[in-house]
């Protein structure tokens, strides 16, 4: 027979082995929160992207900033300020096209120097088909190879010129053309390659389409100009449009470098008013006077310095050819006293009494 403390001994023994195993039990069917992760769920949680990625999978800060460029939002936000200027001679010939656009709802805008060179006359043509006049130049730099001139019209899409933006080289920013030029113009995105102070270079083709346009950042802002093309364009930075801005003087008006300024000549004596030598009436073309025809024009006369009229132009026609052309010839004789030239419209009608 066992001795009684061997007995109690035992059942000590087997008790502390039985809590064992119902412990382990309970470790096994606990919820895996609060379990240790197993080696599956290591290895998904480190192929998944963390912000604190190591610096071999970290994003470099060039992707970073490419990111910022959204081309749809330039297509939309900036690429209804840019158009085409067509500049004329004076004969009327089309000289050349090329890109440009609005700094001011109210007109004003940019382009290169030697797109208006010889230029009298231009047009502004719009993507949706709108065709503005330009009335002239307010001011250009062929050093820096722009120019700001000046649209007939009451309220359009401009853009804001960052005048001191921050261009530090490898930096992307986007060249938006006019809708005019296809696929050349749409909103593609490049890169700062060279920085000066008075001029940029960027990496990427850029088509001679897209000379004259805006170089823009992130958020639309103009930080420069397109002024060549090819492999490395050449844009001229917007600090360079604001200095050519600042000298044009609030009153200034437009005009083309091809059309004469009129002369102010100090004179110690008032010109004497002309005075007509010779004025017959026009009379009525063969067979209208009988028909009850009547009609009344304007007819602008010009006398040269001997008082002969150099030219007779139609201001309102009469509303019928033949009372127009009596008109002309009977004008044509018309002559005046000597003077330094001068014109001055002629009112004429044609009824019978």
């Amino acid at each position: 027979m066992r001795p009684f403390w061997l007995t109690f001994l035992c059942l000590m023994i087997f008790g502390m082995a039985g809590c064992g195993r119902k412990s382990s039990g309970q470790i096994v069917g606990a919820s895996p929160v609060a379990q240790s992760p197993s080696p599956s769920l290591v290895a998904n949680t480190i192929q998944s992207p963390r912000p604190s990625a190591s610096p071999s999978q970290a994003q470099s800060p060039q992707t970073s900033q490419r990111s910022l460029l959204d081309l749809s939002r330039m297509e939309n936000n900036v690429q209804p300020a840019v158009f085409w200027i067509t500049v004329f001679d004076s004969s009327g010939k089309l000289l050349r096209t090329e890109t440009a656009f609005f700094i001011s709802g109210e007109g004003r805008f940019i382009t290169t120097a030697h797109a208006i060179e010889g230029g009298v006359n231009a047009v502004a043509k719009m993507a949706d088909g709108r065709i503005y006049n330009v009335s002239g130049v307010l001011g250009a730099s062929t050093t820096l190879d722009l120019a700001v001139l000046q649209a007939d019209v009451k309220y359009v899409p401009f853009l804001t010129l960052n005048k001191n933006p921050s261009l530090e080289t490898d930096r992307p920013v986007g060249v938006v053309g006019s809708g005019l030029a296809g696929t050349d113009g749409a909103p593609r995105d490049v890169t700062i390659s060279t920085k000066q102070s008075d001029r940029l270079e960027i990496a990427g083709p850029v088509s001679s389409n897209s000379i004259g346009s805006p170089v823009v950042s992130e958020n639309g802002e103009v930080v420069g100009v397109v002024t060549s093309a090819g492999e490395k364009a050449t844009v001229r930075p917007a600090s360079g449009v604001d200095s050519l801005l600042v000298r044009i003087a609030s009153d200034a008006k437009p005009r083309w470098a091809g059309t004469p300024q009129p002369a102010v000549t100090p004179t110690p004596h008032p010109t004497p008013k002309p005075r007509l030598l010779y004025a017959p009436a026009p009379s009525f073309p063969p067979g209208m006077s009988q028909s009850g025809a009547s009609g009344t024009g304007r007819f602008r006369l010009t006398f040269d310095a001997r008082g002969n009229v150099t030219n007779v132009q139609v201001v309102k026609s009469t509303g019928n050819p033949y009372f127009d052309s009596s008109a002309i010839q009977t004008l044509r004789q018309w002559k005046s006293a000597p003077s330094q030239g001068w014109s001055f419209v002629v009112p004429v009608t044609f009824q019978t009494r």
